[in-house]
């Protein structure tokens, strides 16, 4: 799986952008995006999202998660959601970042999924960068009806290297 890039938005932040090319159309993709009980396996901490511009986002640790440990245990941060165009476009805020779902047809009924998470900081869109990738591979593994028999988490650990900053 390709790796993330890593450019600046023109008012300086920082963009961390995925681009996936899926066979499933987009409407199957916007299911593994959104679906609660789908996103807790792959999104990097619980988020109990109402798809609802306006609408608060809460991020959250559960007591029984065990396999990722991205917050400190029992922390809750918040966000809120900017955009939905269902089947389209779902940008939500993590406190100060900014996650932009995409989701576009590719002319054989299948799709392209680009992520763009824009933070302040080069060195945490670095961080985050193996997060994101090790949820997109749980993520083809949903759509593709595998089970994960692998650890989230050590697969984060694993690509960390992959993602290290120029200063690191």
């Amino acid at each position: 799986m390709e790796l993330g890039s890593i450019s600046r938005t023109y008012d300086g932040r920082v963009a961390l952008r995925f681009e996936r090319e899926f066979p499933q159309a987009p409407d199957t993709v916007w299911q593994v995006l959104t679906d609660p009980q789908r996103l807790r396996e792959w999104f990097p901490v619980n988020a109990d999202v109402d798809l609802t511009p306006g609408a608060t986002v809460r991020f959250h640790l559960a007591d029984d998660d065990l396999r990722r440990r991205v917050l400190p245990h029992g922390h809750t941060t918040s966000g809120t959601v900017l955009v939905v165009q269902t089947g389209k476009i779902l940008e939500f805020m993590w406190d100060s970042d900014i996650l932009h779902w995409e989701l576009t047809p590719d002319g054989s009924g299948g799709c392209w999924l680009t992520l763009t998470h824009t933070t302040d900081d080069e060195d945490d869109a670095y961080a985050h960068g193996a997060g994101w990738h090790a949820g997109f591979e749980v993520f083809e593994a949903q759509l593709q009806g595998r089970p994960v028999d692998w650890s989230p988490s050590q697969r984060m650990i694993e690509l960390a290297e992959h993602y290290r900053g120029p200063g690191a």
